[in-house]
């Protein structure tokens, strides 16, 4: 298990708002979009219940334009 791992929805979007996330709208079934205003950059984020799997947490970051270090330490 790798430093992404373990890390839940509420978690994610906790640390994702004091990046400068903010919702935008509902996606597909239980999808959601963000959007960062001063980096113009959204992401998609699963809603599931459970622990987000570490690759998709990579790519949620990768999509954000997030590095890791700074996404664990917010």
């Amino acid at each position: 298990m790798g430093s992404l791992s373990g890390f839940k929805y509420r978690e994610i979007i906790k640390k994702l708002k004091k990046l400068g996330f903010e919702f935008l709208r509902q996606g597909a079934g239980s999808h959601e979009i963000w959007h960062n205003p001063s980096t113009n950059r959204y992401v998609t984020i699963p809603n599931h219940p459970g622990d987000m799997p570490e690759g998709t947490l990579k790519a949620i970051l990768n999509q954000a334009n997030v590095d890791i270090k700074i996404f664990l330490q917010s």
